[in-house]
Order: C-alpha cells, then sequence, then structure tokens
C-alpha cells in the first residue's frame, strides 16, 4: 500500500491540465449497456473507479478494450447476464448506476448494494422510487436489489428528497427512460454538468431527451439506441481541488481544459476568500497574496457549490484571518476529514451538518489517515502549506478520482513523493 510523503511551504506555480470527469465516464460507461453496438469514450482517465467500471462491464458481458490515447471501446457480446455481484460493486458507489441500463435492455438486473466512499448513509430509495414508476417489480434478496419489468411505460415522477436531487438516481431512472414506452417526466431532477454529460451521450446514441440542463427531463422513449463516439466534459471537481491548492499555498496557477461555467459557485468563493482570478474560455487562473480571508461556505445541488469541493474548501479557510462556517447540506455527516486536519493544528468545531473554522497562522505536518477521496485531497492540500513533512496514508482513496495527482503537484513544484507505507495501514 502507498502514501504520500509532502514537504510543506512551497508556493505552488505553473499550468496543470485537469482529465476527463470521472463522475461523468461512470455512468456513461453504464449506459453502453443499452445497445449491442461498439461504443467509444474518448480520453477516459486511468483511474481506480474507471477501472472497477472496467471490471464490473465484461461481468455483464460487455467486451472492453483501452487504446493507447486512453479511450475506452465497448461492445456487448451476450446479454443473457444481469448480474452484477457484491465483489465487484462493494468498492463503488457508482456502480449501481448499471442497475438502470441493464432494466432498460435486458428488462431485468440483480445488483448488489453499492459501496465507496464511507461518509454516511447515502440510500437508494429514490432510484427505486423513479423505477418502480416505469413498471419495475423490485425486491431486496440478500443484499442485492432484484428488479425485472415485462414491459416499461413511461411516468411522471418527483426524484426531491430530504437533501435535494439524486444524482445516481436521476441517471438510473432516465438510463431506464430512454427504452420506455411512451413519455417519462423526472420532476426535481438533478441538474449536474455530469448528468446533462449522460444525457447527451444517450442522445448521441439516438435517446429523446429533451430539457437536459433543467430539473425536468422530457424522455420520449425510443426502440433502439445505436452506438456512439462521445468526449465527455473535463472534471471540474479535479480543477476545483487545484485552484484550492493554488490558493492555500499563495501560488499562481493556470488551470487548463477545464469548463469555467461549471465553476461558477466555486470561482465566487474563491474570490470572497481573497483570490485574484483570471477566467478564459477553457481555463482558470488563481493567484493569492496576503492571508486568506474568512469565507462561509454552504453546500448545494449543482449549480451551488458542490460537496465534492467541502473538504478542500474547508482546509483552505484553517488558514484564513477570521472565522468560517462550512455548511453540509448535501451529505450531512461528510466530516471525516475534521479529526485529521485537527492533527494537523486546524480549529474546527463540528456541530451536526456544521463546521466552525476558527483560522490559525499556520498549519503543523503529521501522518494522517485518508477517509474518503475528497477527504485525502483536503488532507494533501494540507501537507502542501504546513510546516514539516506530512504522510498521508491510505492513498487508493485519491487514486479514485485523482490521476498521478503527485506528479501533477510536483510539476507545480511542491515537494511531494509517492512511497510505500511500510506499516500497512
Amino acid at each position: 500500500m502507498d502514501k504520500l510523503v509532502i514537504e510543506g511551504g512551497v508556493a505552488l506555480r505553473g499550468d496543470v491540465h485537469v482529465g476527463t470527469a470521472k463522475n461523468s465516464v461512470l455512468p456513461i460507461l453504464a449506459a453502453t449497456l443499452l445497445t449491442s453496438e461498439p461504443c467509444r469514450i474518448v480520453d477516459a482517465p486511468r483511474l481506480r473507479d474507471v477501472n472497477t467500471m472496467l471490471r464490473i462491464l465484461p461481468a455483464l458481458g460487455v467486451q472492453c478494450e483501452r487504446d493507447a490515447d486512453g479511450s475506452i471501446t465497448t461492445r456487448v457480446v451476450d446479454e443473457s447476464i444481469s448480474e452484477a455481484p457484491y465483489e465487484l460493486v462493494k468498492t463503488m458507489r457508482a456502480s449501481v448506476c448499471v442497475l438502470g441500463p441493464l432494466i432498460g435492455r435486458r428488462r431485468r438486473a440483480r445488483v448488489s448494494f453499492p459501496g465507496g466512499c464511507v461518509f454516511g448513509p447515502r440510500p437508494i430509495d429514490l432510484h427505486l422510487k423513479g423505477l418502480r414508476a416505469l413498471g419495475v417489480e423490485l425486491d431486496i434478496e440478500s443484499g442485492y436489489i432484484v428488479a425485472h419489468a415485462e414491459r416499461l411505460r413511461g411516468a411522471s415522477m418527483y426524484l426531491g428528497g430530504a437533501f435535494g436531487p439524486t444524482v445516481t438516481g436521476t441517471a438510473n431512472v432516465l438510463m431506464a427512460a430512454v427504452l420506455a414506452e411512451g413519455v417519462t417526466h423526472i420532476h426535481m431532477a438533478a441538474c449536474e454538468p455530469e448528468v446533462q454529460d449522460l444525457a447527451n451521450f444517450l442522445v448521441a446514441m439516438g435517446a429523446d431527451v429533451r430539457g437536459i440542463g433543467t430539473p425536468v427531463l422530457e424522455i420520449h422513449g425510443v426502440d433502439e439506441l445505436h452506438g456512439a463516439t462521445y468526449r465527455p466534459v473535463p472534471d471540474r471537481i479535479e480543477a476545483g481541488t487545484f485552484l484550492a491548492a493554488a490558493a492555500i499555498t499563495g501560488g499562481d496557477v493556470t488551470v487548463r481544459s477545464c469548463r469555467p461555467e461549471h465553476l461558477r459557485a466555486v470561482l465566487e468563493r474563491l474570490e470572497a476568500a481573497g483570490c485574484r482570478l483570471e477566467i478564459g474560455e477553457d481555463w482558470v487562473r488563481c493567484a493569492r497574496r496576503g492571508r486568506i480571508r474568512a469565507a462561509d461556505i454552504t453546500t448545494l445541488p449543482y449549480p451551488g457549490f458542490p460537496t465534492d469541493l467541502q473538504a478542500q474548501f474547508m482546509t483552505l479557510l484553517t488558514l484564513a484571518d477570521g472565522v468560517s462556517v462550512v455548511t453540509e447540506k448535501v451529505y450531512p455527516e461528510r466530516f471525516m476529514h475534521v479529526a485529521e486536519l485537527a492533527r494537523m493544528r486546524a480549529r474546527i468545531r463540528k456541530e451536526h451538518h456544521i463546521a466552525i473554522v476558527e483560522g490559525t497562522e499556520f498549519l503543523s505536518g503529521a501522518p494522517v489517515l485518508a477517509s474518503d477521496l475528497r477527504a485525502s485531497a483536503a488532507l494533501v492540500m494540507a501537507g502542501l502549506v504546513a510546516e514539516g513533512e506530512t504522510e498521508v496514508r491510505r492513498v487508493y482513496h485519491i487514486d479514485r478520482g485523482y490521476e498521478q495527482i503527485e506528479v501533477k503537484l510536483a510539476a507545480l513544484g511542491a515537494r511531494i513523493r509517492r512511497t510505500e507505507d511500510d506499516e500497512g495501514v
């Protein structure tokens, strides 16, 4: 098992290119189950989660090949299989996205409940509610979702939950509905760029999806889908992470190959924290001089501030001049990083779904444990600016969503290296 060792104190400078959005690629790969024709996903990132999906799909009768340029070509060779086993699904929540296309194309599915990052319960009741509205019969057996439907009929449904729309739930119902009879309306649909990306891929395959990017999706069912070649959008979370890293180190970094329009809430909070921004068509430059300013952050469904950047921005605010309040309204228990940041001298008090961050003059390097994907990125950020050495263990979490993060950071001047963790934590 690896760990990242970081010597803090270097201001990051230079250009960095972000990769393709993991949270787009995963459901798009699942959607290739909806056709017997080949599909090609251009420039798919080499990430642990993508590799997991490339193990799940062959178990469902899909032949997958990765080209030297990173593109992935899929082709369904056996439609008799409908079970996604626990051994493959347990490590990644996004694997539940195979449920919708299996029902849509094969009319049956047996999918293990998903795993992934541990930061509180993330139920799939809205997924099941939407599928039932389409005429799917569902049961839970031995930890598996068992589903079948002789026919899928379009329906009108509301998929809002206690904490807003469901991203993967919207994706699952959307993928089932594209081959249903009649018209489906998904009210309170998730509007995230990754959901839009999935919908645009389905359109490229011949689906009839309207209202993309709005809270109401209208899906007119079609008889068949065909293959397609598609390039998913850039990863806005990776872009936001590098911008926050530039800010916390007092550096000057230009993040390229991104979509600034996907980062509006993030850019506004960076400016509130005292950063100077320049914004181009596909790039953002972030620089900071002087002390970080205190700034409150509230996570919300898109176009609000993304929950996947909450940990990184909380880390930024640990060095702010004053007190900041971070309110988590998407996953209220997503504060696993607080205890580890405290080991580095951060002053954070958690109250239910709110964290009160009192800025400190400096952070101190320490050995820390990554608990989930985004928390691990936050701890790396803390290590970049901390006095002394920081060891971030369990970096397999960060490998799920950041491709060679230590290489990209080193190119910006960071003193960071990957090494084997002798303690095997």
